[in-house]
């Protein structure tokens, strides 16, 4: 069986996504909306609950989770772009939320949140950003934070399953000649959940304009 490889990051993430931040908003509605709203469902946010979103980007999530987990719930959000986190206050703001949402600057391999503090995390075109190495450590943090009972939610490009997909190997060959425009890149999803301590409960996948495909896992930490 042939190695599963997959490329490695190059660009630094935070000037990447600076320079994005103008045009972020667009991608998300045009782009996220429909993978969104399914992860969302998969997720099944419920009232009273605390949730985290890694890579929050421009807000668009942390509104819709406000409203899922309700008066009693609370909303957390951490994302390493001063830019986008300047973007989703502004968001929240105007949709009257900035009390019920805790959002900072931070990197999601070191996380400023105590262990076991949230019921539900979701990653969506996040896992991906990192590179190869700090895949398990973002995962390891990620099983710190949250509740033993707890689920996640990850949204990524897949690479399984999609080894001779046209799309994603044109994809891949802009993201090695062109780094800083292509920060992200597919990675085995399932794989990687599965190596870093979870058990996959339920998984989707939506082909985006019918030709990029993009996978939803949740999961939950095995048992210790």
């Amino acid at each position: 069986m042939a190695k599963k490889e997959i490329l490695r990051v190059k660009g630094d993430i935070k000037t990447i996504y600076s320079k994005l931040s103008k045009i972020y908003a667009f991608i998300e509605e045009k782009f996220e909306k429909e993978i969104r709203t399914k992860g969302l469902t998969l997720l099944n946010l419920r009232e009273g609950e605390n949730v985290l979103e890694i890579g929050f980007g421009t807000g668009s999530t942390l509104v819709e989770m406000v409203k899922a987990v309700g008066a009693e719930g609370k909303v957390y959000g951490i994302d390493l772009t001063p830019k986008m986190v300047e973007l989703a206050r502004n968001k929240l703001m105007r949709h009257k939320f900035l009390r019920r949402v805790e959002i900072c600057e931070g990197d999601a391999r070191d996380m400023p949140y105590e262990n076991k503090k949230f019921d539900a995390i979701y990653l969506a075109s996040t896992l991906e950003l990192f590179d190869t190495p700090d895949i398990p450590k973002v995962l390891n943090e990620v099983k710190r934070v949250l509740k033993p009972t707890g689920r996640i939610c990850v949204i990524s490009i897949p690479k399984e399953n999609h080894e001779n997909s046209f799309a994603l190997k044109m994809y891949e060959w802009f993201h090695k000649m062109f780094p800083k425009y292509a920060s992200c890149r597919p990675i085995y999803v399932e794989d990687s959940i599965k190596e870093g301590g979870y058990e996959i409960i339920n998984k989707d996948e939506i082909m985006m304009d019918r030709i990029f495909p993009m996978k939803i896992v949740i999961a939950k930490p095995l048992s210790e």
